[in-house]
């Protein structure tokens, strides 16, 4: 199936389950999501994350290392509507929040030695200095502890994890590789494929690993193994360092209240029409702020006719 940012009627069979918040909810009833990214590399991606996330869900948890913090906390007369979490206290917030981002700014390396470290319990993960390492061992530890929590995995986790630890959990984790991180994860190449071919393989790999595959590229491909659809439209403006970050942020918001497979399709159509909607007030001169403001107007205007 293809749907087309230009024709929003092709979206609107997926809006009809989309978790709405209700007029008599409380605080926390919309959803919770922990993210756990960043490093003392990469500032930025995990933060906009976060800051698109805080707009669909209640609460918004982040966790980074402890230099990437001191950057957040100096954005909180901007950014309001998160809560820092200690490292330390990582699985308490997974044990309490309904999805869990991993991975935007996270560090990678070539290749871990997973024989030399120990991921029994969390101590020992937050013991590991090297921050490659540690996006290693941190997947590893949450997939083995928390199979039965949602999570979304991005960035640099998908270039440090093993496909196999996917199998291991209980609910399908959505996973949002560009061509390159789903050649590094799976070991297919697909960047030379046709559409057909690439349609056909993230099908089947969605169906083999029991994940939701988000390929970001022109155009989108997500798959379940069971249904797939293609989402054309955008335009180059996507390009710009964080679009992928905004994605991810988006997923884990809407995972957090929708099924996994609904969370990632609407994630990929907002963010290709609203750099649509951007297009006609700046071209493709706007950025990641521009992304941020202009998404949750673009779902109103899809969820609420007169909106």
């Amino acid at each position: 199936m293809i749907i087309k940012t230009s024709d929003t009627d092709t979206i609107k069979p997926f809006l009809k389950n989309l978790f709405i918040p209700k007029p008599n909810s409380h605080k926390g009833q919309n959803g919770k999501v922990l993210i756990i990214g960043g490093s003392s590399l990469f500032h930025s991606a995990s933060i906009w994350a976060a800051e698109i996330a805080s707009y669909f869900v209640d609460i918004v948890h982040y966790s980074s290392t402890v230099e990437n913090n001191k950057v957040f906390l100096s954005l909180k007369k901007k950014f309001q509507n998160g809560i820092i979490v200690k490292q330390k206290s990582i699985p308490d917030y997974v044990k309490e929040d309904d999805a869990i981002l991993v991975g935007p700014g996270m560090l990678r390396k070539f290749k871990v030695q997973s024989s030399k470290f120990k991921v029994d319990n969390f101590e020992d993960v937050s013991k590991i200095k090297d921050e490659a390492e540690y996006t290693y061992c941190l997947t590893k530890y949450l997939i083995e502890n928390f199979p039965e929590k949602k999570f979304v995995f991005d960035a640099g986790v998908l270039q440090m994890m093993r496909k196999e630890w996917l199998l291991k959990l209980k609910i399908p984790a959505v996973i949002t590789p560009h061509q390159q991180e789903f050649e590094n994860l799976f070991g297919h190449s697909i960047k030379r494929l046709s559409q057909r071919e690439k349609i056909k393989l993230v099908a089947e790999t969605a169906h083999k690993y029991q994940v939701v595959i988000l390929l970001k590229a022109v155009v989108d491909i997500v798959s379940d193994g069971k249904e797939t659809v293609v989402v054309e439209g955008g335009n180059q403006g996507l390009t710009k360092g964080g679009s992928g970050d905004l994605l991810a942020g988006l997923t884990v918001g809407f995972y957090s209240k929708n099924d996994s497979f609904i969370s990632a399709l609407l994630a990929s159509y907002l963010l290709k029409r609203s750099a649509e909607t951007l297009y006609l007030k700046y071209g493709y001169w706007y950025n990641i702020n521009n992304l941020i403001e202009t998404i949750p107007q673009t779902l109103k205007r899809l969820v609420f006719k007169n909106g």
